[in-house]
């Protein structure tokens, strides 16, 4: 192995590492903006009133609630901590290992199994999943405005994404890999060459990030610097563990949100309540939101009464409708050293499919010591690469279900995936375009020399040597089944939440996050929640204003 990474690699990376440490400390000591407003739940009073409470601060959350308190005074509630002073969260190369850093209760992440045994992860930091994701980012498809219910203002739709994007979005600078998955990908087919662009286009382009040039992450969180100071307040290790009803004025609903129960993590309750004409929002995410709505009283009555929960309005699909996009790939160790990349170059291909891949770089096991062997000072380090498919949609459904009363552990989950056949059709579209990829000269340096020739060296599954059978692929595509942590649904339009996003049948409170989407937007979700954060606070103000002056 020393012969395929020379020791000089060893010593760059470590002159590298101390670089980074180094504009790590720098980046770490400057808290952010928002930290001014932001306090520990245990710090709240036993009641406050707001126009305004958010649950959840996320990827919408964030977005959400800073617009909001331009005009009005607002109260996000956040169950985790704050991602600035987390040097692993910050940096580029700590997403595989914040995803694998996980404790029950406090993590960044908050990892979850889905009951086909797939694992899974939920964002529980300020930021939400926009703090532990691979920062890609590109807008939605334009099928997906029409089809996702939602009542867009095509103009603010535009303003919401220009704000978001002058703020925590970068264009990457190609290296190595991902200049062979470009060159791989336009070779197989996979075109026009549509270079930087943020906007989803068929063919092979290089997408947004949300990691700058020196690998820092920015996220949702960084668009609260944007809030008006003196009118929000941000509680992080908040628990809600319900939202509070009494009865509507309204003819139309016979109850109205007025507030929500906190624990802090002390565990003292506090009172966060509306003031008039104010609205609760649940920006806690496809798992959380359709969660906190079962938990308080929405949902299936006959389900509800089972679990013994008083039910506030019989809403039949709370939790149905939950879908996750698989991913499918493959990954090898590469002969050569490469450098460490997310998501950058992405394969819009007309069979159902998304094409991309990141490469990593990992330091080998330390050898057995030896009184024959010196021991090396420094580690030596070896990469490997991955290649992988989204399949689109999808269309296969699933559902979350109970598995306690208490809001802190982890609903069930299943996402039924490939139970439609079409979705199983486009994985076996998408993976036969990973193996043409792999036979494309581009990727050809990525091969070891052996005995019966160039090979390359996978770890885990290879795809199958017969690629034209249906058979053969499918049967990859369900033993290869993985998240790209892309989940939706659960609270979606026309079935638990109006076109503007308002719970049917409940006054003073709405859904705004990726659980009210029937179908993923474009190849990745992350640019189109944080817009709905954008977009929906602006039309609250202008609807509230309109009111105002009628």
């Amino acid at each position: 192995m020393a012969s395929i990474i020379p020791k000089c690699f060893s010593f760059i990376i470590v002159i590298i590492n101390m670089m980074l440490f180094s504009l790590i400390s720098s980046t770490l000591s400057q808290s952010p903006t928002y930290m001014a407003f932001v306090v520990n739940a245990t710090a709240l009073p036993p009641e406050d009133s707001f126009d305004y409470i958010v649950v959840g601060g996320g990827t919408a959350g964030c977005p959400l609630a800073a617009t909001l308190s331009v005009n009005h005074r607002v109260l996000l509630l956040e169950r985790g901590g704050v991602p600035h002073s987390n040097p692993t969260i910050m940096r580029q190369e700590g997403f595989i290992p914040t995803l694998r850093q996980v404790d029950p209760f406090h993590s960044a992440a908050q990892a979850f199994t889905s009951e086909e045994g797939v694992p899974n992860a939920r964002g529980r930091i300020l930021g939400g999943s926009s703090a532990i994701n691979a920062g890609f980012y590109s807008r939605a498809d334009d099928e997906f405005y029409d089809r996702s219910g939602i009542n867009w203002d095509p103009l603010l739709l535009e303003r919401s994404y220009q704000w978001v994007e002058k703020s925590i979005v970068f264009e990457p600078q190609l290296q190595s890999w991902q200049t062979a998955l470009r060159d791989g990908l336009l070779e197989i087919g996979v075109q026009p060459y549509n270079g930087f662009t943020l906007k989803h286009s068929l063919g092979t382009k290089i997408g947004g990030s949300t990691f700058n040039s020196s690998g820092h992450r920015h996220s949702a969180a960084d668009l609260l610097n944007l809030a008006r100071e003196t009118n929000i307040k941000i509680a992080v290790y908040a628990s809600v563990e319900r939202i509070l009803f009494a009865a509507s004025d309204s003819p139309e609903s016979k109850e109205s949100a007025i507030g929500v129960v906190i624990r802090d993590s002390a565990g003292y309750f506090h009172h966060a309540l509306l003031r008039e004409k104010g609205e609760v929002i649940l920006s806690a995410g496809a798992i959380g939101s359709p969660h906190l709505l079962l938990l308080s009283g929405i949902g299936p009555r006959s389900y509800l009464s089972s679990w013994g929960i008083p039910v506030v309005n019989h809403s039949p699909f709370v939790g149905e409708f939950l879908y996750d996009n698989p991913r499918n790939g493959i990954s090898f160790v590469s002969p050569k050293l490469l450098e460490h990349s997310l998501i950058q170059v992405v394969g819009i291909t007309d069979s159902g499919a998304y094409l991309e891949a990141s490469s990593n770089v990992l330091p080998f096991p330390s050898p057995v010591h030896s009184i024959f062997m010196r021991s090396s000072s420094s580690p030596l380090y070896f990469s490997v690469a991955s290649i992988m498919e989204k399949t689109i949609g999808p269309l296969s459904a699933g559902s979350l279900r109970l598995a306690s009363t208490e809001i802190r552990v982890n609903p069930n989950v299943r996402f039924n995936y490939f139970s439609n056949p079409v979705d199983l059709q486009r994985c076996v579209n998408g993976t036969r375009k990973v193996g043409e990829l792999l036979r494309s000269q581009a990727m050809s340096s990525y091969r070891f020399l052996g005995w019966s020739g160039a090979e390359f060296r996978f770890m885990g599954l290879p795809l199958p040597a017969n690629q034209t059978s249906d058979e053969e692929m499918s049967d990859f595509c369900r033993r290869t089944v993985s998240t790209i942590w892309h989940y939706h649904g659960g609270c979606v339009v026309g079935r638990v939440v109006d076109p503007n996003l308002k719970v049917i049948g409940v006054d003073s409170l709405r859904v705004i996050d990726g659980s009210v989407f029937s179908i993923s937007p474009g190849t990745n979700p992350q640019a189109t929640v944080l817009m709905l954060g954008r977009h929906m606070g602006l039309k609250i103000l202008i609807e509230r204003m309109q009111k105002a002056n009628t």
